[in-house]
């Protein structure tokens, strides 16, 4: 008897500390800051591969990997005085023998990548601050590789400032808004290829290659901006839609020496895409990749930065597309001896790593298996040795391994279960990892190549601490089969008091587009604690990666080629069904919620999946593919003149007459990425069907609906949907 009390005793105490526990407010998350992470700011491995330089409060501090010293400081605000006032570092650059800065600042953002700011160069021996330029804003600054010179764009234009004599060379002169662009990218190259800096200085200094951009001929987009103006005025930028004519783009060489310009040879065709060129390790070759419309064709050029004259030394095709997994580091990697490249394919299935000599003739295939490298972070010339990220044990992890050039010595360097992202020094001798779980924050630390870790930077625990204060659940990984035997990832968060006797409602998020899953066993920020607020409510909430997306093989991701949303809506549906099943879960209340990708996939569910789904909330949603860019549209669905069923058989304007449940439609005016022309195209449909709907737009605001307040009204407005309808 004695036992029995003290057992329930101790329950008691237990239940009412858990009851004591904290349930998060939407301020929490999206106004006060409560579950706000620190991370480490403006890392760059410094030349001798043994230090490392940050960014905090204005000042610029190195340090050593090996050792926690005290830092050196690199440059403070006080020292960065112009016009009786004091830069804010935006970021900022080291020139190559690090005597020199080149420092951003009042930045403005433009468009995914790109931005404009002012820059100034701060000279460390003399401690003199001098902006590079006058006049308008300049992009994309950069030191050539002696130190000597920076390049910048300005005005569609590209210039060259020589830092010794002061003098400023205009390189080109016909750049002009809204039709010719030289040395950054369109709207289009910028979004799909993740490049927005387009010219590359040569390792002699000597030369500029560049992309020029003729978008004279592509097909203007326009919204109004309000901007509490007694009359709005219109942003108009070039957008080429589906189908629709691109920009023509050419290749550059610039010689500083005598002033020449060269057109490289990149072949006849215009109707096609350079989403990479590189400097071949030596100022006399340009290495190129050219891929046709459909981008299922890809060859790598080596040009001759002389006579133009280029020659084809590496050709790939494919059935269905060609993914160079832009944003995920460069498409080629040259082997310090200039004997050899390294480039990623699928051409076996899973994305691997393959050496071949300068002429094309192939070495062999790097890494090998039914899994798929996630990214290249760089090669230690002294051992031959490459550092990589991929996803072997399960597409929900990303874990660092290294493999000698010639295939052999392979080996796991992380040793926690989670997703790594390391940032390796200057001759990989360190690297700096961000580090999480499903329900751990990121923890920032400096490790050895052999994957020792050496001390932590940022470990968040505070945050670790702030969240021991609330009454969270844990987020489950899980993986099921669909009746078409397809085995899909996913995630789940029960209510922080599950009751398995109880019935519960279910909420759905996923993107499920291709290039992004959302089933990862890493920290989610923000959402991660809107999902628990929602399970603090009484739901269950779920995500789950249908067929499309990454990090499963080709086959899974290519599998939806030319039928986006059919596949992936008959994966969630299976979703629905399997927790629908559950013992525990009320099938009749099951919502869905999705932003872009997710947004399209979430109109197709309360529409074609109407049977399944109660709630929908579609935010920034394509809704029609015949209104989106036609890179990321045309790789996935080829040409609409060839393919107007796979276009329009899963658009949701074509199948609003199934909807019965409740829906809800978010976009911001000023996308300019999914067009607020989108969710107006959807209104009509709705409106002709007579479906009612919820309704809710943010003037001026982007594809990211952010600012201000935004984002804490948007999730008010998008939490009373859900307890109100689901």
């Amino acid at each position: 008897m004695k036992k029995l009390f003290i057992t329930g005793f101790s329950l008691l105490i237990i239940s009412g500390l858990i009851a004591q526990k904290k349930s998060i407010s939407l301020e929490d998350i999206w106004k006060t800051g409560t579950f706000r992470s620190n991370g480490v700011y403006g890392l760059v491995s410094m030349k001798d591969g043994m230090h490392y330089s940050t960014l905090k409060n204005d000042t610029i501090f190195s340090y050593e990997y090996e050792k926690a010293g005290s830092p050196e400081l690199i440059v403070t605000k006080a020292q960065l005085k112009t016009n009786n006032s004091l830069l804010k570092i935006d970021d900022y650059k080291f020139s190559p023998d690090e005597t020199k800065l080149l420092i951003a600042t009042e930045t403005e953002h433009i468009y995914r990548h790109s931005t404009r700011e002012n820059y100034y160069v701060y000279d460390r021996k003399t401690q003199t601050l001098s902006p590079v330029t006058s006049g308008e804003k300049q992009m994309h600054a950069n030191f050539s590789g002696d130190g000597s010179k920076v390049a910048f764009v300005r005005g569609n234009n590209l210039f060259i400032k020589d830092l010794v004599s002061g003098k400023e060379t205009q390189v080109t002169t016909d750049g002009k808004q809204n039709s010719i662009i030289n040395g950054a990218t369109d709207w289009v190259y910028e979004e799909e290829f993740a490049i927005s800096t387009a010219y590359f200085w040569s390792p002699d200094s000597k030369k500029i290659a560049y992309y020029k951009f003729d978008e004279s001929q592509v097909k203007e987009f326009s919204f109004d901006e309000f901007n509490k103006q007694l009359y709005p005025t219109q942003y108009r930028f070039k957008y080429p839609k589906a189908g629709e004519k691109n920009s023509v783009v050419t290749i550059h060489v610039y010689d500083l020496t005598n002033g020449s310009d060269k057109l490289m040879d990149i072949g006849k065709e215009t109707d096609q895409y350079i989403p990479s060129i590189k400097w071949a390790q030596d100022a006399a070759t340009l290495s190129i990749v050219r891929m046709n419309r459909y981008q299922n064709k890809l060859d790598l050029l080596f040009a001759n930065t002389v006579t133009g004259e280029s020659k084809v030394v590496y050709s790939e095709t494919s059935d269905t597309y060609i993914d160079i997994h832009e944003g995920e580091g460069d498409y080629v990697n040259f082997t310090s001896d200039k004997k050899g490249f390294i480039i990623q394919s699928e051409k076996d299935g899973f994305n691997h790593l393959y050496l071949f000599e300068m002429n094309g003739r192939p070495v062999n295939q790097i890494t090998k298996g039914n899994w798929d490298v996630v990214a290249v972070h760089g090669i230690d010339d002294k051992t031959q040795t490459v550092f990589y990220t991929a996803s072997e044990t399960t597409a929900t992890e990303k874990d660092i391994y290294s493999i000698k050039l010639d295939g052999s010595a392979k080996k796991k360097i992380s040793a926690e279960k989670g997703t790594h992202d390391p940032q390796f020094s200057n001759g990989m001798k360190y690297y700096i990892n961000t580090f999480s779980t499903a329900n751990t924050p990121n923890v920032i630390a400096i490790y050895n190549q052999q994957g020792k870790q050496i001390r932590v930077l940022e470990g968040n625990d505070a945050l670790k601490k702030k969240m021991q204060e609330f009454n969270l659940a844990t987020k489950e990984l899980f993986v099921f089969k669909t009746t078409e035997d397809v085995e899909l990832n996913g995630w789940m968060i029960k209510p922080p008091d599950f009751n398995a006797a109880k019935k519960y409602p279910v909420f759905l998020t996923f993107y499920g587009g291709p290039g992004r899953n959302m089933v990862n066993n890493s920290f989610d920020g923000s959402n991660y604690f809107w999902f628990q607020m929602l399970a603090q409510k009484g739901y269950i909430v779920i995500c789950v990666d249908n067929r499309g997306t990454r990090y499963k093989g080709a086959a899974f991701k290519k599998s939806t080629y030319k039928q986006l949303g059919k596949l992936e809506v008959a994966d969630q549906i299976e979703t629905a069904k399997y927790m629908g099943t559950l013992p525990y879960v009320d099938r009749n209340r099951i919502g869905t919620f999705g932003w872009s990708f997710g947004g399209y996939l979430s109109s197709l569910c309360i529409t074609k999946g109407a049977d399944y789904f109660k709630a929908a909330i579609a935010v920034a949603p394509v809704t029609n593919w015949r209104y989106y860019d036609n890179i990321y549209t045309e790789r996935y669905m080829s040409l609409p003149q060839e393919n107007a069923s796979g276009y329009d058989d899963n658009s949701p304007i074509n199948h609003v007459s199934k909807l019965k449940g409740k829906y809800l439609l978010i976009h911001g005016s000023g996308d300019d990425n999914v067009h607020y022309q989108n969710t107006m195209e959807m209104i009509n449909a709705l409106v002709n069907a007579n479906k009612q709907f919820d309704l809710g737009i943010y003037p001026d605001k982007n594809h990211s609906i952010a600012g201000g307040n935004t984002r804490l009204h948007l999730y008010t407005r998008m939490t009373e949907f859900i307890l109100n309808n689901l």
